[in-house]
């Protein structure tokens, strides 16, 4: 079971300010119109070798939202593949068990006969890193997009409109299950695209802990623009074109400081650390 870096239920990241909940419309809209001129940045992207993606949408998207992702993916020399499961609202679109979304799987691995890497944006994240622990053959890899699965959901702008929209409801089970859930799946390639300006998750909670195979990856956008940004897609790119069984970290350096603030587990370090003198803090007192 994976341990948080947080160490006291209070010392849990607070849910983004009302600042750039109030400005993520705006942020994702300037993304979304700066996206054609990114074109002669983007095709500076390694090409892919013709692999099986799957992308999945965040709380209450649907294949619409992730159209300019699946684009871009196909450009670059993938098969992608929407989910085809209309909105997604958790446990509702998905069933109790992921078994609508396991069957999708399981159909793209046997209609291609390859492995699959799944791109997750969000909410999206959490099920992928799911389907992957479930499903670890038919897995290449595993990349989120400001997905929160380590660290509370109180931490969130929009946890009462999810749990009243998916029927998910955080009782005790199920903050026992989402503990269980924050270890990366076991010999899977994963890594976390996270964003510090984002307006509707705690950024802190969607990073992955140091592992062999994980990684983090730090942009500059909002939540909602993640699925729309040059930067986001360039990452993404270099992500799904590391050869089968030869995954390493991203590697942030020349031009890439400029677009990247951070990458690797620094930010989780970090935290970590930050944490330590609120516990002791408590403790004393």
């Amino acid at each position: 079971m994976a341990t948080s870096y947080y160490l006291h239920e209070d010392e849990m990241p607070a849910s983004p300010h009302w600042r750039l909940v109030a400005m993520e419309g705006a942020r994702a809209v300037r993304d979304m119109a700066a996206l054609p001129a990114a074109a002669p940045f983007l095709n500076l992207a390694p090409n892919g070798d013709g692999h099986p993606v799957l992308v999945l949408p965040g709380f209450l998207g649907d294949d619409r939202s992730t159209v300019a992702l699946r684009r871009f993916a196909h450009r670059r020399g993938y098969e992608a593949f929407s989910w085809r499961l209309g909105q997604n609202l958790g446990p509702r679109t998905i069933g109790l068990t992921g078994d609508r979304l396991m069957r999708r799987l399981e159909n793209i691995h046997r209609r291609t006969k390859r492995t699959v890497s799944i791109v997750g944006w969000s909410l999206g994240g959490i099920m992928a890193r799911e389907l992957a622990r479930e499903a670890p053959d038919l897995v290449r890899q595993v990349i989120t997009l400001g997905s929160p699965f380590n660290g509370s959901p109180s931490s969130s702008n929009v946890i009462g409109l999810y749990q009243q929209m998916t029927g998910d409801v955080m009782d005790d089970k199920r903050a026992q299950e989402l503990e269980e859930m924050r270890d990366a799946p076991p010999g899977i390639p994963t890594t976390a695209i996270y964003t510090k300006l984002d307006g509707v998750v705690a950024w802190q909670n969607c990073l992955e802990d140091e592992g062999p195979m994980t990684d983090n990856i730090e942009v500059r956008t909002s939540h909602c623009g993640l699925g729309f940004n040059a930067a986001v897609f360039y990452a993404i790119a270099d992500r799904l074109a590391l050869p089968e069984n030869q995954w390493q970290p991203f590697v942030r350096s020349g031009w890439r400081k400029l677009v990247y603030p951070t990458s690797g587990h620094g930010a989780v370090r970090r935290a970590k650390s930050s944490a330590r003198p609120k516990a002791v803090a408590k403790q004393k007192g």
